[in-house]
């Protein structure tokens, strides 16, 4: 088979799973779509270094994974800075200490993550944080990448990875806070 029937056959067989992860990790149609096109385009272009080891699905995978962290590490870089008004005044005091304060779960503890209501909310809060806020987020807790890693490959200091990150858990729990706790 030829380099270009391959590829073809790789864009029809694997198009949809890698497409499926791009917006797993991304939440976004188009990104997603763009990413596996560059996927795709890249797989041409190193394909003589493609040696069978694995299967094409796991190279493409590999490939899809460096081109998330490129558009993730430009991305990052190219917003402007968050603010943290929303939380804090002027003196560096928190605004509303309610978002404080404990949940009250009322036996749900472990099973609200199985509630697929709750996770839609979850999800809509996520969306809801600064881009940069998200992107940590998202490395960090459902790439379950290690602190240096996603460090590292967004070019922040692990102490401000962490300050990100705890602003991020408050933001959204006042989200949850708001839009699921208040409701029940």
């Amino acid at each position: 088979m030829t380099k270009n029937e391959t590829l073809k056959s790789w864009v029809e067989q694997y198009s949809e799973p890698l497409l499926r992860r791009a917006l797993y990790v991304l939440s976004d149609k188009e990104d997603a779509q763009d990413i596996v096109q560059e996927v795709f385009l890249a797989a041409y272009s190193a394909y003589d270094s493609f040696e069978g080891k694995s299967q094409p699905l796991t190279w493409l995978m590999a490939i899809l994974n460096r081109k998330v962290a490129d558009f993730y590490r430009k991305k990052y870089k190219s917003e402007p800075n968050v603010r943290l008004d929303h939380f804090f005044d002027e003196t560096g005091s928190w605004k509303n200490n309610d978002v404080l304060n404990d949940w009250a779960v009322s036996g749900e503890g472990e099973e609200l993550l199985d509630n697929r209501d709750f996770n839609k909310t979850l999800e809509e809060c996520i969306e809801e944080l600064p881009s940069r806020w998200k992107i940590l987020l998202k490395m960090y807790y459902i790439e379950e990448k290690k602190a240096p890693e996603v460090s590292q490959e967004l070019n922040v200091s692990t102490t401000n990875l962490w300050k990100i990150l705890q602003r991020s858990r408050m933001q959204l729990r006042e989200c949850l806070e708001f839009n699921w706790f208040s409701r029940s």
